[in-house]
């Protein structure tokens, strides 16, 4: 009888320490903001360029990741103290500072309650005032293109596409019901661009779409876009 109470007795103090270890408060401050360039919002794509912050001293090495939504916002929720933030290798269609080793800068991050902090980039390009009409069921982009990064890391344009989609999210794969692409060989005017789309069939019928410009740039994967607007057509 007295080996069972020692046991019961254990067996409490297990149950107690592991409510203890399990019953830690969540992260609740939470850190938001968007990519910038000049205080200019830098679209993408949804969900596929990915940011990491690290917290030195803390006992953890791994990253804590996230991803840019398509307006180039993000948002997460940290514990407070002081953090590292960087965006991994060959990610996004920008630039973003290196060491002089060759490793990543990190951009030191202080958590104290919730914020807002606005991740600083340099894009290879920019869409600028871009206009997007509907008429007739055809989608037609016009706008301006500035080529920002001009020194030895500048890159070419590979293609310009305009995307279409049932939906606010646009972009390549099942994000689009149409889409239409100029060549960055055959832009020979940085202004006024032009490019239009044909708007299919849509079922259940609406008659307007969501649409938006991608630029890609030669030998980057993720492409830079224009805001989403909803289109009348």
């Amino acid at each position: 009888m007295k080996i069972k109470f020692h046991h019961i007795i254990l067996g409490l103090l297990l149950a107690t320490m592991g409510c203890k270890k399990d019953n830690y408060d969540a992260p609740s401050s939470k850190l938001t903001g968007r990519l910038t360039y000049k205080g200019a919002a830098i679209n993408v794509e949804y969900n596929q360029v990915p940011f990491e912050l690290y917290q030195p001293g803390f006992g953890k090495t791994g990253a804590i990741k996230g991803t840019f939504q398509q307006d180039g916002s993000y948002s997460t929720l940290l514990f407070n103290g002081n953090y590292k933030f960087t965006i991994p290798p060959n990610q996004g269609p920008f630039m973003w500072k290196e060491l002089a080793s060759g490793k990543r800068d990190t951009l030191a991050v202080t958590v104290s309650g919730s914020q807002t902090l606005d991740i600083e980039v340099t894009p290879y390009y920019l869409i600028n005032n871009t206009k997007i009409t509907g008429a007739s069921k055809v989608v037609t982009a016009v706008f301006d293109l500035q080529k920002v990064i001009t020194d030895a890391n500048a890159k070419n344009i590979e293609a310009i596409v305009l995307y279409i989609n049932k939906t606010q999210f646009v972009s390549a794969g099942d994000n689009q019901i149409a889409s239409t692409n100029i060549a960055g060989s055959a832009i020979t005017n940085m202004n006024n661009v032009s490019i239009s789309v044909n708007v299919p069939t849509i079922t259940p019928t609406q008659n307007y779409v969501f649409a938006r410009v991608g630029l890609k740039v030669a030998d980057v994967e993720d492409m830079i876009f224009s805001p989403v607007v909803k289109v009348n057509y």
